[in-house]
């Protein structure tokens, strides 16, 4: 085997695949795949991904480290589990991808301006402050993150269906107010806390990548 040769192979066994295998969850599973591309064909919103599943994986063992973690590909996932259901040899599809989001946004690469991050950071800000969605605060966090104007343009759109779920009491004064929370505040935040602490060590294990 020629120099070149033994230079790709290192650099193959040594690449961003292992980097995913100790950053990602699941990301061991990755070279388990065998390109059947049964996952894509099984997701709703296969024909909108930048690279459906099957080729993100393909691209992680060729060490194309910023196209996949830059890619708005994972961030198309909406857990519908078609894909884990379907693939021939169960690999943890949607776990992986919600493992590349996220380890993708931990180092800063995730895609900003792509609606569903901007949903799923809205999401989360609203969760953590008690334990419980805020439906109210999430919804009207989600009309005014493109903007003022166009928030506005969004909730005049939307009053009819706001009145009509005070009417049928689908929508509580409550959640106005500052909605519901877990019982245990305290222990929801000291749990978060833990889990924070446990991925800090992981990363300090196995480092950010390079």
């Amino acid at each position: 085997m020629s120099d070149m040769n033994v230079a790709m192979v290192e650099r193959y066994r040594n690449n961003f695949l292992k980097e995913v295998e100790h950053n990602v969850e699941e990301g061991d599973w990755v070279k388990m795949c065998m390109q059947c591309g049964v996952c894509s064909g099984s997701c709703p919103l296969g024909p909108y991904w930048d690279h459906p599943p099957q080729e993100l994986f393909m691209m992680i063992r060729a060490g194309k480290r910023e196209e996949v973690l830059t890619s708005t590909s994972m961030w198309m996932c909406t857990s519908c589990y078609n894909c884990i259901v379907r693939c021939p040899r169960e690999l943890p599809i949607t776990h992986i991808m919600h493992g590349l989001a996220h380890y993708a946004k931990r180092l800063g690469l995730a895609p900003k301006e792509q609606p569903t991050f901007k949903f799923s950071q809205h999401f989360w800000n609203n969760l953590v402050k008690k334990g419980r969605v805020n439906e109210l605060k999430l919804g009207l966090s989600l009309y005014f993150m493109n903007g003022l104007v166009e928030g506005i343009k969004t909730s005049l759109n939307m009053a009819g269906i706001g009145l009509g779920m005070l009417k049928t009491k689908r929508m509580s004064p409550m959640e106005m107010i500052g909605g519901h929370s877990v019982k245990d505040t305290k222990g929801f935040h000291a749990m978060l806390k833990k889990a924070e602490e446990i991925e800090a060590a992981r990363v300090e294990k196995y480092g950010k990548g390079s």
